[in-house]
């Protein structure tokens, strides 16, 4: 049976009390209110190298890779052991969003900027668990100072926290175990089906412009390797007959967190293109004394091409239908400048250029010094070697296309707004569970 969000309709306890805090709201009325510090202490730190490395990661503790780690960084570390709850006390990624506490499933060292939990008293480590996980989400954000918002042991050790019988912490946590997992599965189940759309429509890509729409047309060898057996009456050219050059723009000082508002300048970011398509929402404001240094603006139907990147991502493009004179290209990207005299879609070149065969060529051809990036020469770009149908056939392969994307993107949505509605419920679940808005027999 799936998993819906349905409506929580649960039994509620017979009496409540207000205790004047805000992210726990009314608690029933028999459970006790208590500062954390007076069932968790702060372990001293301790170090043994012979332990593996960890870190905390999405709300778990995880391992971390040893052969990363220098042996001095190592014996700086600290210990955390199974049952240990270990605490971020920094806001690295500067948001609201990041998971800052985990309890431990495992034995490890971690760095010795961590907090370390254990508590001081019997209860049930699974019902803490879930009320540190709401602590984390509703209210730990708020403390702490600086623009990273470090936080030490008093922040949280003075913050008041719910204590319910025991037998009542079991039954929560042995509740949101099973109701929790079940949520997980149905969300992991909805990715999978998010991942299968997009996998079906990159294969009918893949097809149509390498083999058009025609499915009983003769084939010929095209004699490219990536691209294999074409339609007959196709031809084989290098890019450089379509494109007359590729321009870029220049690295300017611009804000690592702001976009570009209305009448503001911005320079695109290389994640503009991540996706395979253009988002030009993903560029940063240039600073007013860069202004002037800005050149290569965004056009209309073009491409715009990652020339250096992560070896996965070099070469990404992305097809841009509308100008955008307020936005500006990076010397990281290419922007594609076509030949006048070629009658050419430029929509059946970009689906063109995400193709699997396309991609794996371009991997071919990146080099770069550092394993972690790796780029693109213009004149090995545009020596590579495309199949080209004629243009009215292009026109046809672009629409087919973009008719599937469309499609894809519905039932993508759909999907999507789905996943949200099951993660919806599981916060308002944990949160009504752990302070006690519903009675969990």
């Amino acid at each position: 049976m799936e998993i819906t969000a349905e409506k929580i309709d649960f039994e509620r306890y017979t009496a409540y009390k207000d205790i004047g805090v805000e992210w726990l709201g009314e608690v029933p009325e028999h459970w006790e209110v208590i500062k954390l510090k007076r069932i968790f202490y702060e372990v001293k730190k301790r170090t043994n190298t012979e332990l593996s490395c960890g870190s905390i990661s999405f709300g778990k503790v995880v391992y971390k890779d040893d052969e990363k780690i220098p042996e001095a960084t190592k014996k700086s570390y600290q210990i955390v052991l199974k049952g240990d709850f270990l605490v971020n006390p920094l806001n690295l990624n500067y948001d609201l969003i990041s998971l800052r506490i985990a309890l431990s499933e495992i034995d490890v060292v971690v760095s010795s900027g961590y907090i370390v939990l254990h508590n001081s008293v019997a209860l049930d480590l699974n019902y803490f668990k879930w009320l540190l996980h709401r602590f984390d989400v509703a209210y730990m954000k708020l403390l702490g100072s600086g623009v990273r918002q470090t936080l030490n042991f008093n922040d949280i050790g003075n913050s008041e926290i719910v204590f319910p019988p025991i037998a009542e912490q079991t039954a929560i946590a042995n509740f949101l175990d099973r109701k929790i997992e079940l949520i997980d599965r149905a969300i992991a189940q909805k990715e999978k089906q998010i991942e299968l759309l997009k996998e079906r429509r990159q294969v009918l890509v893949n097809k149509a412009v390498t083999r058009g729409l025609n499915p009983d047309v003769p084939l010929k060898n095209s004699g490219v390797e990536w691209i294999g057996e074409i339609p007959e009456h196709w031809e084989v050219k290098r890019l450089k007959n379509f494109i007359m050059d590729l321009e870029s723009g220049v690295s300017v000082n611009a804000s690592e967190s702001e976009a570009a508002g209305l009448g503001e300048i911005g320079v695109l970011k290389t994640s503009a293109v991540y996706k395979y398509s253009f988002d030009f929402r993903e560029n940063k404001k240039v600073f007013q004394s860069e202004l002037r240094r800005v050149n290569c603006p965004v056009r209309s139907n073009c491409i715009i091409i990652s020339r250096m990147n992560a070896p996965e991502l070099v070469g990404a493009s992305g097809y841009v239908d509308r100008e955008y004179p307020n936005l500006f290209l990076p010397d990281r990207l290419w922007q594609t400048v076509f030949n006048k005299n070629t009658k050419l879609n430029v929509i059946w070149l970009s689906k063109v250029l995400i193709t699997d065969g396309f991609r794996r060529c371009i991997t071919s051809i990146a080099n770069g010094s550092s394993p972690s990036m790796k780029n693109i020469s213009k004149g090995d770009f545009l020596n590579l070697k495309v199949s080209e149908p004629p243009y009215k056939e292009q026109c046809e392969i672009a629409s087919h296309i973009e008719n599937v994307t469309k499609k894809t993107a519905k039932a993508t949505s759909r999907k999507e707004n789905e996943i949200e509605k099951l993660k919806e419920y599981k916060a308002t679940l944990i949160n009504s569970a752990v302070t006690g808005k519903i009675k969990v027999s």
